[in-house]
């Protein structure tokens, strides 16, 4: 019988590389990420307090490890999309074709993002984490994400063109 831990983590695995990509320049150094990531949760099981969020414990597990290993050399590199192999069978070319250029362009717009403003991005706009689960896992002040989210998405949005909403609530003197 396999352990539900053990499980949970292997589900999480898509989650795990999605944030890996976020901290790392290219998938190769992402997937190492995720790999070490793995092996210190497994190998550190018993630190894990059942109840919790398994998904917050692992991704701290993750920026501790990146932080460690990576955060000074890290070279900037332009995600390509080669390494993702689609069926196009039944699919109208045009959209799709569409499709991957836009999603090369967010990519790279979130290439440009400074990597604190990126992995706040990821885990509050992608990952669908409270900004409190996101304060404790990178363990910053709760202002501190929200300001890096509200960079972030201004930055994005002038990244890609898009005109920023106003943030301002009606009436503030700014």
């Amino acid at each position: 019988m396999t352990d539900p831990v053990r499980q949970q983590i292997v589900d999480m695995l898509p989650r795990l590389r999605a944030f890996a990509r976020s901290l790392a320049p290219s998938w190769d150094q992402a997937d190492d990420l995720v790999q070490q990531t793995v092996e210190k949760g497994l190998g550190n099981l018993s630190r894990f307090t059942p109840g919790t969020r398994l998904d917050s414990w692992l991704f701290r597990i993750m920026r501790n490890t990146w932080i460690d290993t990576h955060r000074a050399t890290r070279p900037v590199v332009a995600i390509d999309d080669t390494d993702a192999p689609y069926a196009l069978i039944g699919e109208d070319g045009r959209q799709v074709t569409e499709a991957r250029l836009e999603l090369a362009r967010v990519r790279t717009a979130m290439d440009r993002l400074p990597q604190d403003q990126r992995a706040v991005l990821l885990l509050v706009c992608v990952e669908g984490l409270r900004y409190r689960e996101v304060a404790e896992m990178l363990d910053v002040p709760l202002g501190t994400v929200m300001s890096r989210l509200a960079r972030a998405r201004t930055a994005l949005a002038s990244n890609l063109g898009i005109a920023a909403p106003d943030t301002r609530r009606k009436g503030d003197a700014r």
